[in-house]
């Protein structure tokens, strides 16, 4: 009787298939391709969830994965003792996929590389600084200033804000808000969490990640150890003939490059952002391998491939996996005081700059200070003197100046600035994003940083609204 049940399971799983590709309009075999995409993503995400934030299974698998159903049909083992998930369909071995967790690193698909390779992976880090953050005044360390702001701000208005994005109004949307914080003039004024969520949970940032990234490479440049202008050093486009060969790494990093990429998620599963994060071994190499579909310069196409493309080209500039390794943590994380933040790799150890990295919020409120302070943080610079002027500048080919150098922009049309994504905010607002609601707001003229984390699936947590009740609440 149990094996008669269980073939009407896989046979009743294998017409909802159908059906639902008949539907959606996809070939039979298209849709197929989601199933070790799913088990992929669900593998990693527990593992994270799990290793990296400390967070309960149960509440990842109802609140993470509610977007899909079909989560529900990939069965996960958590190996607490050799910290791992494995994921398959029914729990049967269909499409199985592994994810392990590396000390000091996030969590590593194994994606047909051998474990015993990863397992031997013994990354060497600087130790996390401060060493008494408990004790080192804010914005480095944790200790707040006394007594109340200079300036008037209304609390209660504040408040009642911040309440709102921890309130699910409506069933069928729901916000998921994990972490809010607000500071002003260098000021953590708001800080909220949501259940099981503390100030010392590492959350992922998704595409924030990207704004990172721009942070290493203008390090790199403050070092002279790269040049953004000159064609970029991509081991596959170094041939005079090869039509890539002219692409640099401002093109790169403004979205710009002219390469042929899908960048689409729950809406599209078989996307080339899906197939990278979660099915290809060396993310950098599969993004460098696609075709040259415009000329550099003249369409503006988010892609994320890009932002591995240049991890990659970070490796090869620092000439060593340990050093590689060690560079954010001993030229970024460990001089802002980000002790939290971890990188997550590919199973060749290149950081997954497009979308893995794992802090805390306070520790995003900390990253987004340092642009909001010109890239100088506690009189010493960290980024080269005019990188956030250039980070914050439109990419020429993007249509509505929406997007600098891995940055969210608020710039409109150079001919009409009320053209602007949001209406409603400063100009002068640029923005860390990332899936399902992740951002760092960074608005200088009000000297203001607000980091919201959750996983709203269709994105939109009220953005915009919110600030704007933010602006009206400091006077």
């Amino acid at each position: 009787m149990k094996v008669f049940t269980g073939k009407r399971i896989i046979l009743g799983f294998i017409f909802i298939l159908f059906a639902a590709a008949l539907y959606a309009g996809y070939t039979k075999r298209e849709y197929i391709q989601q199933l070790p995409i799913g088990c992929a993503f669900k593998a990693k995400t527990l593992c994270a969830a799990v290793f990296v934030s400390g967070r309960d299974p149960g509440v990842v698998e109802r609140e993470d994965m509610g977007f899909n159903p079909l989560f529900k049909l990939f069965k996960a083992n958590i190996d607490r003792n050799e910290k791992s998930v494995t994921c398959s369909l029914l729990g049967v071995g269909l499409f199985e996929k592994k994810a392990i967790h590396v000390d000091k690193l996030d969590t590593v698909l194994l994606s047909g590389v051998p474990e015993e390779s990863l397992r031997g992976w013994r990354p060497v880090m600087p130790a996390p600084e401060p060493a008494d953050f408990k004790a080192t005044p804010w914005p480095t360390g944790d200790r707040m200033p006394d007594g109340p702001s200079s300036v008037n701000i209304d609390m209660a208005k504040l408040k009642s804000t911040a309440d709102k994005l921890f309130i699910e109004s409506d069933p069928k949307k729901k916000l998921y808000t994990r972490a809010l914080l607000i500071v002003h003039d260098g000021r953590l004024i708001v800080e909220r969490y949501g259940s099981g969520i503390t100030k010392d949970t590492a959350l992922l940032s998704w595409s924030m990640a990207k704004s990172v990234t721009n942070a290493l490479i203008g390090i790199l440049v403050r070092k002279d150890k790269i040049s953004i202008r000159e064609p970029a050093p991509v081991p596959e486009w170094q041939r005079a003939d090869d039509s890539r060969h002219a692409i640099t790494i401002d093109q790169l990093l403004r979205m710009s490059s002219g390469l042929e990429w899908f960048e689409a998620y729950a809406e599209r599963p078989v996307s080339d952002v899906n197939i990278m994060l979660f099915l290809k071994p060396n993310m950098g190499a599969y993004a460098a391998s696609k075709p040259l579909s415009v000329q550099p310069d003249t369409v503006w196409s988010y892609s994320s491939g890009t932002t591995n493309i240049i991890c990659r080209i970070i490796r090869d500039v620092l000439g060593s996996r340990e050093e590689y390794w060690a560079f954010p943590r001993r030229e970024l994380f460990n001089k802002l005081g980000m002790r939290s933040a971890v990188w997550g790799t590919d199973a060749t150890g290149s950081f997954i700059g497009s979308s893995y990295l794992y802090a805390t919020a306070r520790d995003y409120a900390r990253f987004g200070l340092l642009f909001l302070n010109d890239g100088v943080w506690q009189g010493e610079r960290i980024l080269p003197e005019g990188w956030v002027t250039y980070t914050t500048t439109p990419a020429p080919a993007a249509p509505k100046g929406q997007y600098g150098a891995h940055f969210w922009l608020n710039r409109g049309k150079t001919s009409d600035p009320a053209s602007r994504k949001y209406p409603q905010l400063p100009q002068d607002s640029f923005f860390a994003m990332g899936y399902q609601g992740q951002t760092i707001a960074i608005i200088p003229s009000h000297k203001l940083v607000i980091v919201r984390l959750g996983v709203t699936y269709d994105d939109n947590w009220g953005m915009e609204p919110f600030i704007k009740s933010v602006l009206a609440a400091i006077k």
